[in-house]
Formats: C-alpha cells, sequence, structure tokens
C-alpha cells in the first residue's frame, strides 16, 4: 500500500472526507479506508471532529452499558464497558496517560523526558497512573448504569466527547509541538479556537440530560473539565516544550474521568 502524503499543499475536492477518515482511523478501530492524503490541514478537520467522534463513541458505550447493567451487578458492568472503550480506541489514550505521567514524575531534563515518553516501557508512575484513572472510571460508570436510559447514554456520550474535546483545545492554533516529528507535530496548531469554543458549547449541551434532576450539572462537568485540560496543557507545553500524542492521550483520558466524576456529584 503506497503510503498518504504528509504535505501541506492544497486539499483536492476528492480528499475532503479524509478528516473525518483520519478521526475515525486514529481514535477508533473503525473498519474505515484511511486518509488519502495526510497533512496539516485534514489533521486540522480531524482534531475538529474529535469530539463529534467521541460523542458517537460514548453513545455506543452507554447503550452497552445500560445492557450489560441490566443482567449484571453494576460494578461488572461499568468494568467491562471501560475494557471495551480501551479495545476501541486501541488503548492509545491511555498509553498517553501512562507515558506522559511517567514523563513527568522522572522530574528529568526536557530532552530526557520526551526520551521517556516515547520508550514502550511503563514505569511505576505510569502504572499507578493508569490504575487510579480506570478505577475512577469504573467507579463513575457503576453510580451513572442505575439512571434512566436517556440519562445514561448521553452521561457516557458526554464523558467521552468531552475528552475528545481536550484533543481538540490542546491541538488548537498557537500550541507548539514538542518534537518536530510524530502524531504531535502533525496535529498541534491546527484546530481554529472558534471551532474548539463551538465544541465546547456543543459538549456541554449534550451533557445537560445527563442528571436530569440538575440540568446545570452536566455542563458545568463539561466546562470544568475544560478548565482543568487547559491548566495541564499549559504546564505541560511549559514542561516539555509543546504536545505530543502522548500528551493527547493523557489529557483526553484525564477530561473523561473528571467530566463522569462530575456528573455523580450531589
Amino acid at each position: 500500500m503506497t503510503p498518504p502524503s504528509w504535505t501541506d499543499g492544497p486539499q483536492p475536492r476528492t480528499g475532503r472526507l479524509d478528516g473525518l477518515r483520519l478521526a475515525l482511523t486514529t481514535l477508533t478501530v473503525a473498519p474505515v479506508a484511511g486518509p488519502r492524503r495526510l497533512d496539516r490541514a485534514v489533521a486540522g478537520r480531524a482534531m475538529t471532529l474529535a469530539p463529534a467522534v467521541g460523542a458517537l463513541l460514548g453513545a455506543l458505550l452507554g447503550g452497552v452499558l445500560a445492557a450489560l447493567a441490566a443482567g449484571l451487578p453494576a460494578l461488572v458492568a461499568a468494568t467491562l464497558t471501560v475494557g471495551l472503550a480501551a479495545l476501541l480506541s486501541r488503548g492509545l489514550h491511555l498509553d498517553g496517560l501512562a507515558d506522559t505521567v511517567d514523563a513527568l514524575g522522572s522530574y528529568r531534563s526536557r530532552e530526557r523526558a520526551l526520551e521517556i515518553m516515547k520508550s514502550p516501557e511503563v514505569g511505576p508512575f505510569g502504572v499507578v497512573a493508569l490504575i487510579l484513572v480506570l478505577l475512577l472510571q469504573v467507579g463513575a460508570l457503576a453510580q451513572l448504569s442505575a439512571r434512566p436510559l436517556p440519562a445514561l447514554v448521553t452521561a457516557v456520550a458526554a464523558a467521552v466527547a468531552g475528552g475528545r474535546l481536550a484533543i481538540s483545545e490542546a491541538c488548537r492554533r498557537g500550541v507548539p509541538a514538542a518534537r518536530p516529528g510524530g502524531m504531535g507535530a502533525l496535529v498541534a496548531g491546527t484546530v481554529h479556537p472558534a471551532a474548539v469554543a463551538v465544541a465546547a458549547l456543543a459538549v456541554a449541551a449534550l451533557a445537560v440530560p445527563a442528571v436530569p434532576h440538575r440540568p446545570w450539572q452536566g455542563p458545568a462537568a463539561v466546562l470544568g473539565s475544560l478548565l482543568v485540560v487547559v491548566g495541564l496543557r499549559v504546564h505541560l507545553v511549559r514542561r516539555f516544550g509543546g504536545v505530543t500524542g502522548d500528551v493527547l492521550g493523557f489529557l483526553s483520558e484525564t477530561a473523561t474521568t473528571v467530566i463522569a466524576i462530575g456528573l455523580i456529584l450531589f
């Protein structure tokens, strides 16, 4: 197979769907053809579409959780759903979470921290981060599983969409890449800030039915997670010199977890 071209040239008419193809093939295991052309314009479209892809994936996971919770204990149903979420995203975001936390926990120079992040090995900091995040997600989904079907599905959809919104935010214009190559260099700085704002409002609106008796709580959880993401992104850019693919995964899992917890408070 001929690899796609990594260029910044004008996007051909026939390649206008390449952004959607890239979003689906990068963020999910959807059996769709990859983009014919891979450049920063396509990457920007893909990262802009990330929250929409997340909403679809989250709605699917919410339906699975509801079906499992009808016949299994809540914790078992939630554990299987979190496992399915990792499977459907190839575990990429969890890998980024572990690698980023290992790099942060090393307290080494920027160059050495980036090397640690790139290493295939997972250190103790990464293992602890994975365990903590997965336990929090399982616990939150177990609580959400008792809600009526519409609230449950929209809650999970909002949490997963919010995680992908974090990716869009970290790829907005003005945010540099930490390395000259790799996924981070391809997508960094490609998303228009207005697109991030529109996506944030859409995900917040999606979260309104997630807590039927407190319609403000869902949007508050989404916007609160976005503030956390922005704060972490600023710190990570200062620490590493920019974003990487692993940083995007770290921010995505963090946002998803914060939203899920925010939906079960009170």
